[in-house]
């Protein structure tokens, strides 16, 4: 484990500027917008409010670790909050239908690999580029989803599946940010320590050069796309479990709240550079702005404006401009 974070946070012996901006920049941020909140509105810094910012950021962070990968290969899923959508839709129907627990989670997860391996096969094999592919997909898991839903939010029974997200195992901590944390733990064992997370680096960086090495590249854009997917399903089914519900409405932020959080943590839009580890950052800093604009009474038209800025000024700080900024 020393070895890991090690590996995550020694800076390189080149590009010391890019290091600060991707990485201290991020940092540095967060910490701006909490002291600036906490001054800003007294409602901020308080237990309550800070239970509600974990479970509004666990459930971004879960949707964002399996895209993260696809951004490091260069690619984009835009789908995400469309199959979290249908997954929730999904997971309460079965719970009403079957009597399903704590079984409904697996559920979950099984449905948003296999839509994510759709998206995968379509974008690899059928060589369409994956932008085009998953906004297709965005529409046909939303229309399926509201099918489902049949354009009400639909409540499930089960205690047991409600507790995996709102339980505390420990003290004050609700469930669903243990399985956040556990999950980037895993996700960014899996980025940094084995042959799948370095090849997404490989890809990103140069997907001809990633050919001529022998490197499967299709049979991992499919892989990476399915990690996108079953992490979107994971989040989709904690999220049922903590609201108690399933709605039309559910993921509709997710769209640009996970690229937010994906390119403002320091995932480089042009693949390549960046990794799960700087996802969290991301996703602090998008979860503290929506909370804390909330509390100060800002209008969401506003916020989407304010959040459209800070992904553009992350981009203009982070892109590496030595490569053309193309989705493949």
């Amino acid at each position: 484990m020393a070895s890991l974070f090690s590996t995550l946070f020694a800076p390189p012996r080149r590009h010391h500027l890019d290091v600060i901006a991707g990485m201290w920049l991020p940092v540095i941020v967060v910490l701006f917008i909490i002291l600036f909140f906490t001054f800003a509105t007294d409602a901020f810094m308080t237990l309550r409010n800070l239970r509600a910012i974990s479970g509004q950021a666990s459930a971004l962070l879960l949707a964002c670790l399996g895209a993260t990968f696809v951004v490091l290969m260069g690619s984009i899923d835009l789908s995400v909050g469309a199959i979290v959508l249908l997954v929730g839709a999904i997971t309460v129907n079965a719970i009403n239908a079957l009597g399903l627990g704590v079984e409904a989670l697996a559920v979950g997860i099984l449905v948003g690999a296999l839509l994510g391996t759709a998206n995968g096969v379509i974008f690899a094999y059928g060589k369409i580029p994956s932008f085009v592919v998953t906004l297709g997909s965005l529409s046909i898991f939303t229309g399926a989803a509201w099918e489902l839903l049949q354009g009400r939010a639909i409540r499930y029974d089960s205690s047991n599946f409600e507790n995996l997200a709102i339980g505390q195992l420990i003290p004050f901590v609700q469930n669903i940010g243990l399985f956040a944390i556990g999950a980037w733990l895993v996700m960014v064992f899996v980025c940094f320590k084995t042959r799948f997370g370095r090849y997404m680096f490989i890809i990103g960086g140069g997907e001809a050069v990633a050919r001529t090495t022998g490197i499967p590249v299709r049979r991992y854009k499919v892989t990476a796309f399915a990690l996108s997917g079953m992490m979107a399903g994971l989040a989709g089914a904690l999220a049922v479990a903590r609201l108690g519900t399933a709605g039309p409405t559910l993921g509709q932020d997710l769209l640009l709240n996970s690229l937010a959080a994906i390119v403002v943590g320091g995932t480089s839009l042009s693949g390549g550079v960046g990794g799960v580890h700087r996802t969290l950052i991301g996703v602090l800093i998008i979860a503290l702005l929506d909370n804390g604009l909330n509390l100060m009474g800002v209008n969401q038209y506003s916020q989407m404006m304010v959040k459209g800025a800070v992904v553009i000024a992350a981009v203009l700080v982070g892109q590496d401009r030595s490569k053309s900024v193309v989705m493949k």
